[in-house]
């Protein structure tokens, strides 16, 4: 048998089970399983053969002599991570993002899943964009295994504008996730047409609520900060009028909506008298809306210019709030990778967006279960459970006969940010350069 080394280091990512060539067998033993599906949470043994989980217990005394056996003690295994909606540089902006970085950086992450917007260069608004895409990363995952698995949105309209409808039936016919367009759309008429077309054909819609006319120029969510430091705000009306609209048109055609990019403490209330009211809703949040906000603007800092602007402190309690009590299903992290040179500019004038698949989940659980604030089930249930079933999919779980599709993560291990420690391309965050608690060691796809 070989055993894992104790001795991680201290910055970048471990070495000692930094993807490995697979093994046939793995036993990992006392680790600390956490499954929502289950639900678990306990110390367990757990045997890994040909990729699927072949027992749990404690303790499993009885194991191959070949296996590889992994200390878990002070570990934590959960079921793989899910990403509802990310952003992929390529095609268009390879510089900022290839698809092979986007998935070592979801598997970094502990990522098994990941959903791409069709925000590319050309659109995901085709059959055959959708193709290209999967043939892409069947090729990257024959020559580098264990790579997460791809899932395309389509896009609502042609080249992903807003303005007139793609070809949907066409689409629907491909292995496409669901439709969204990842940008606003602005007619409420396009809304309704787009909703009662696409409720027979049974596929994930996701829409972003916000008023771009009221939005105008804004690049913080008004209030004293915006006013403090000086930024044009974007009014909190900007995403609840929108999403009062739509909720309208959903509750008039019957169509379920998947609603992104919740940012207010009014957007959070308003999603939840909807689902009191039985709309067929279900609703996510960008990751780093929940750990920093408006006050956070301070810095001046390109890599906190997000869309929507991050809210006002009372936002972000009730979007904490929101997905403890499960008025907010999900969590989406949302990655969008820029240059340095995009990035390297005056607040105002960046493009929106951070990336966050290398990152999510040890800030997250540092922030939130770490510090006792949620149930460590609370996030796996919102980065894990429910954005697959979001996606009309069998979340994964961490049950005996079922894929090993998991991640091993140190709560412990401490690492720095840096541009080597990271998969992405790009390194537009706000943790550049800081030591994070918690480390993904190990992703299995």
């Amino acid at each position: 048998m070989t055993t894992e080394a104790d001795q991680q280091p201290m910055s970048g990512r471990p070495t000692p089970l930094d993807q490995p060539p697979p093994v046939p067998i793995q036993l990992i033993q006392q680790v600390r399983v956490l499954d929502a599906v289950t639900p678990m949470d306990q110390v367990n043994d757990v045997l890994v053969q040909g990729g699927q989980i072949q027992a749990i217990a404690n303790p499993i005394t009885d194991w191959p002599a070949e296996a590889e056996v992994i200390s878990g003690q002070s570990k934590v295994l959960i079921p793989g991570l899910v990403d509802l909606y990310s952003h992929s540089g390529e095609p268009g902006h390879e510089d900022r993002e290839t698809l092979a970085s986007l998935l070592r950086a979801g598997r970094a992450g502990g990522f098994t899943r990941v959903g791409i917007l069709p925000t590319t260069e050309p659109a995901v608004d085709n059959p055959a964009m959708v193709e290209k895409l999967l043939s892409q990363r069947q090729a990257l995952a024959a020559a580098e295994p264990n790579l997460p698995h791809l899932y395309p949105w389509g896009a609502l309209t042609q080249a992903a504008q807003g303005q007139q409808m793609a070809e949907l039936a066409e689409l629907a016919q491909s292995p496409i996730v669901g439709f969204a367009d990842g940008r606003p759309l602005q007619n409420p008429l396009l809304t309704q047409r787009l909703l009662e077309y696409l409720k027979p054909l049974n596929h994930p819609v996701a829409l972003w609520p916000c008023d771009t006319t009221l939005r105008g120029n804004g690049v913080a969510r008004s209030g004293p900060s915006a006013l403090i430091y000086g930024f044009v705000d974007d009014p909190a009306l900007s995403e609840t009028a929108a999403l009062a609209a739509l909720l309208e048109i959903v509750a008039a055609v019957g169509t379920p909506v998947h609603i992104m990019r919740l940012s207010t403490a009014r957007g959070v209330e308003l999603v939840r008298r909807a689902k009191a009211e039985g709309l067929p809703i279900t609703a996510s949040v960008s990751w780093m809306h929940l750990i920093v906000n408006s006050r956070n603007l301070d810095s001046y800092d390109p890599n906190l210019r997000l869309a929507p602007p991050l809210g006002n402190p009372e936002d972000q309690v009730a979007l904490m709030t929101g997905v403890k009590n499960g008025t907010i299903d999900a969590i989406a992290i949302d990655h969008r990778p820029h240059t340095y040179e995009d990035k390297t500019v005056g607040f105002p004038a960046a493009p929106p967006g951070a990336i966050g698949l290398d990152l999510a989940w040890s800030v997250l659980w540092d922030a939130f279960v770490a510090t006792g604030l949620w149930e460590p089930l609370t996030l796996v249930q919102a980065l894990s459970t429910n954005p697959a079933r979001i996606w009309g999919q069998t979340p994964p779980t961490l049950h005996p006969q079922q894929p090993a599709e998991m991640l091993l993560f140190d709560p412990a291990q401490s690492w720095t940010v840096t541009p080597q420690s990271l998969e992405s391309l790009s390194h537009n965050t706000p943790w550049l350069g800081q030591t994070l608690k918690g480390q993904v060691l190990r992703t299995w796809v």
